[in-house]
């Protein structure tokens, strides 16, 4: 007889982690507005389920609170209930053997501190706070809710020009979400219940590339009403386009030489080609709207002469300004904010880092592009130091994936310190202190100093990439109320204290993404219109194909190919390739189209107009 033998997997053992698989893509895929407190006991089953039954509170003590959970879902619990439930959770946190027990009590706690209302309303009224407004995941997560469903089926039919024409309905920006979006579409995609998501940004890319030339679109019979759009930007041409289509007159006031705002002064053209965004930007113009670049709002021009001059006016400035680390040193030469070295490429001006050592400080994705930007400007070595783990980075993994792959070093945990200068006032070098990994805080680890010595990381120039601020004070000069440095606007789009005065984009959220900013505007030209006095209907003509009953079969995700990192390093031209048709083809077939099946048809999953 063996006194060891090998541990193999049988076949239950198998199947139990495919079902585990399983469960995580459920868990991925699931849309947002599904009860918290029917999603909370499903959880503390599994957790229950998890248990090996050796101490009471976890074997006993997460039944009571099953049962607990279930009298506030079927309607006999009480509000003594819910202070019950916070108990017992916190009874068994204390005494559980292990972690099992701790974290689904846990759990159970957090539940009961950040939906307490959701738990009372059921309590009180037998009902969930929870409302499914759009039960497709992806357009209930697309901040511009774009008609994904209805712009992927028109791809499959090789109608490209029709699905383009459908996003603009709601995204007049199409071709430069198409390459630079960061699909929060595709994060509650359903087909990740069957595989992966659906690549719904390569799809919006291709159908761009295949439209052929914008078309001139229809507009509603003037108005006779004017407004004014502060900030050329992806959320001021939005608005612009909207309220143009809408019969208004409108003009935009651009403080740069060209539109754009950050799409042409904050991403690289190896991102975002500036011939595809011109293009785009003479598309949205044969709406109509008009362009003043050259001019500033608060210095060449008042807001008291807008308001006398325009009936409503829109502020959508965005975050153009820089932030300083604060740190002894950082007035020495080659210290250059990302926004300046930016801003510079946006017109063209290309710095000449020609055997330099380059260190870039930051962790976000405008840190990786301008790390990637100095690989293309002829520096010789390119560091980023970050302060947190590389798994902390803010930025988007395939841009810290992209960025090591053309070149760059990421030094993770070391903390800027201060900046040394040489004889003549120039960089010398950065001092960065090694840090460890701290208790978490905010959903990640803090960082805090080790006791290791610090390191100089000689170089000739420091790119400083941690944030935008806003430029705000002119408009809080003005009476426009600031908070934080940034605009206070209800969600409408609306200022409270200054009747026919809106705003939204970066300037009010702060830096964010390209297609939040995009709906900013939309928003704000809907509430504009209704401002003025109308209840214009932006609506689409594009009929969309008949439902297909073939997408069910488990396929692999066509992901995005680029130009080998060794050939992309050496210029601007764009690095990603588009997919081809036969990928686009097979990608759009992969569908499952929430908009009609299930609870899609009965809420009315497309939304024809707004």
């Amino acid at each position: 007889m063996s006194r060891l033998s090998i541990v193999t997997k049988n076949r239950s053992q198998e199947t139990v982690e495919e079902l585990y698989r399983d469960a995580e893509r459920r868990i991925q895929a699931s849309q947002p507005g599904l009860c918290p407190v029917d999603l909370a006991k499903s959880f503390l089953h599994i957790c229950h389920s998890q248990s090996c039954g050796k101490c009471t509170p976890c074997r006993i003590g997460l039944g009571q609170l099953e049962d607990l959970m279930e009298t506030v879902l079927d309607g006999t619990g009480e509000l003594e209930t819910l202070d019950l439930i916070e108990k017992t959770a916190e009874s068994i946190f204390a005494s559980a053997d292990c972690a099992i027990g701790q974290e689904a009590a846990r759990m159970v706690l957090k539940g009961v501190k950040g939906f307490r209302d959701d738990y009372e309303e059921h309590i009180l009224h037998g009902r969930c706070l929870g409302i499914q407004n759009q039960p497709v995941p992806c357009v209930a997560l697309c901040p511009a809710h774009v008609d994904i469903p209805g712009y992927i089926s028109l791809i499959f039919e090789g109608r490209y020009a029709d699905a383009v024409q459908l996003i603009r309905k709601d995204n007049p920006l199409p071709a430069t979400c198409g390459l630079i979006c960061e699909h929060p579409c595709e994060v509650r995609c359903r087909r990740t219940m069957v595989d992966d998501p659906i690549n719904i940004r390569g799809l919006k890319r291709f159908a761009v590339e295949h439209e052929g030339e914008i078309p001139a679109p229809e507009c509603a019979p003037a108005t006779g009403k004017k407004v004014a759009v502060v900030g050329g930007g992806p959320s001021g041409l939005s608005a612009a386009y909207y309220l143009s289509l809408m019969g208004h007159s409108v003009t935009v006031y651009e403080q740069r030489k060209q539109l754009g705002g950050m799409l042409r002064y904050g991403i690289p053209s190896y991102r975002l080609p500036r011939e595809a965004l011109d293009h785009e930007i003479e598309g949205l113009m044969k709406s109509g709207f008009k362009a003043v670049c050259n001019v500033s709002v608060g210095t060449d021009l008042s807001m008291e002469q807008l308001k006398k001059e325009y009936d409503a006016v829109y502020i959508a400035i965005g975050a153009h300004t820089d932030r300083k680390m604060g740190i002894e040193g950082e007035d020495a030469k080659g210290v250059i904010s990302a926004v300046e070295m930016l801003r510079a490429i946006g017109d063209n001006e290309y710095p000449d880092y020609s055997g330099m050592d380059i260190v870039v400080v930051g962790g976000g994705n405008v840190a990786m592009d301008v790390a990637r930007s100095a690989v293309r400007c002829g520096a010789k070595t390119v560091r980023i130091a970050y302060r947190r783990r590389k798994a902390d980075m803010t930025a988007l993994p395939e841009e810290v994936e992209g960025a090591i792959a053309d070149g760059c070093e990421i030094v993770e945990l070391h903390a800027p310190l201060r900046i040394e200068k040489d004889a003549e006032g120039k960089v010398a070098a950065l001092w960065v202190k090694p840090q460890i990994v701290g208790p978490i805080s905010g959903g990640r680890p803090a960082p805090v100093n080790s006791s290791k010595e610090e390191v100089r990381l000689a170089c000739d120039r420091v790119l400083i990439a941690i944030g935008q601020g806003i430029d705000s004070q002119k408009f809080g000069d003005y009476g426009i109320p600031v908070k934080r440095g940034a605009i206070a606007a209800m969600e409408s789009g609306e200022i409270a204290s200054m009747d026919g005065v809106f705003s939204g984009g970066d300037c009010v959220t702060g830096p964010a993404t390209v297609i939040r900013a995009i709906a900013g505007g939309k928003v704000a030209a809907a509430n504009i219109d209704e401002f003025l006095g109308f209840h214009h209907e932006i609506t689409s003509k594009v009929v969309i194909p008949r439902i297909r009953f073939d997408d069910h079969e488990p396929m692999g995700r066509v992901n995005m190919t680029e130009r080998p990192a060794a050939e992309r390093k050496c210029d601007f031209k764009l690095m990603e390739y588009c997919m081809t048709e036969e990928e686009a083809h097979q990608e759009s077939s992969r569908c499952l189209h929430c908009d009609h099946f299930g609870y899609g048809i009965f809420k009315g999953g497309r939304e024809a107009k707004w």
